[in-house]
């Protein structure tokens, strides 16, 4: 059967393709009635698992699939098995997990929701730097154990968030958009990104400067870099030790992208400090000296997307299959060219 071409009036087939956990967090009964609205959406349970034989029945009648956390991989056999497929809606950030080569060889246009899952994760990045650059972690637990109130007009001058240097390793959609929302503020904003040219840098108005001298100048350093073989242990020993006294390494990229080892010496011997939201593993070993580093925040990996931001994604992939099945582009698409720069 020829696959219908998407216009007015098109009602896509369509089935969700995710772990049953992240279909009932990032859809909403509210947002699945949407979705009922706009196609002929497949009911539960949602394709988790692509071999099985109702998942080969739905997949021969759909013409797009909305995925999100948990899809299994879109590889030859399951595109084989769903010969009308034009399109993916992803309700998350990276299709790295689910998308196959022979997704492009075929053609299928995707979509992601990357750009809303950025805006949570920028904000984590703020809200730390300004806490640090006011040294909110150090000073909090000091007043908790002295139970006094310290000398205010006796404050150091490298507490606090005036003029203060703020360094972004990679232009990459999360940091942009840390470059946005720091704008209002009295804040010097450095950038290295090896794409980015002098004419991008002015427009978003910050400096652009090589590797090495954003490590040595910036007050905070922010790591929003995608792991790639050419970014794995980028932030190196020699880079964390030339850091400024005092400083602040903000990780919510990924973990490997840091040497942890070099950043566990550097932090225990008081020299930087760090707020880590990914680290490598995932979950660092009982006995990894940064978990009792006093100079350092761990957090669960919660930058991205939680509770009530989730309806973000639910929210951006309704408009992206909208457009799709109305004939129009894809305003957050995805191609082949651009996924090995996307995290």
């Amino acid at each position: 059967m020829t696959p219908a071409i998407p216009g007015p009036g098109f009602r896509p087939r369509t089935a969700l393709a995710m772990s049953p956990d992240a279909a009932t967090a990032v859809l909403d009964p509210e947002s699945l009635a949407a979705f009922g609205a706009l196609c002929d959406l497949v009911p539960p349970p949602v394709l988790d698992d692509f071999t099985t034989p109702r998942a080969r029945a739905v997949l021969a009648e759909v013409d797009l699939l909305v995925t999100g956390w948990g899809c299994p991989p879109l590889d030859t056999d399951v595109l084989r098995a769903a010969p009308r497929l034009r399109a993916v809606v992803h309700t998350a950030g990276s299709v790295r997990g689910h998308l196959t080569d022979a997704c492009w060889e075929r053609g299928i246009e995707v979509s992601s929701a990357a750009s809303a899952n950025a805006l949570p994760v920028a904000e984590y990045t703020l809200a730390m730097i300004l806490l640090t650059g006011k040294h909110v972690l150090e000073r909090a637990r000091a007043y908790r154990a002295t139970r006094t109130r310290d000398d205010w007009l006796r404050t150091p001058r490298t507490v606090g968030n005036h003029r203060r240097t703020v360094g972004i390793l990679s232009a990459s959609l999360i940091g942009r958009r840390v470059i946005e929302l720091l704008r209002p503020y009295d804040i010097d904003v450095l950038l290295h990104d090896p794409y980015v040219t002098d004419a991008d840098s002015r427009q978003l108005g910050v400096t652009r400067v090589e590797l090495a001298e954003l490590f040595a100048r910036g007050d905070t350093v922010s790591v929003h870099t995608p792991l790639l073989p050419a970014t794995r242990g980028l932030v190196s020993r020699s880079l964390i030790e030339s850091m400024r006294p005092g400083a602040v390494l903000i990780n919510t990229a990924r973990g490997a992208v840091v040497d942890q080892d070099a950043l566990a010496e550097a932090a225990g011997a008081g020299r930087v400090r760090a707020v880590l939201d990914v680290t490598d593993p995932e979950v660092l070993p009982p006995d990894h000296p940064l978990w009792d580093s006093e100079h350092v925040l761990l957090t669960p990996h919660l930058a991205g997307s939680q509770g009530n931001e989730w309806r973000r994604l639910a929210d951006l992939a309704l408009a992206e299959t909208a457009r799709w099945a109305s004939g129009a582009a894809f305003q957050h698409p995805v191609t082949r060219e651009r996924l090995p720069f996307q995290a």
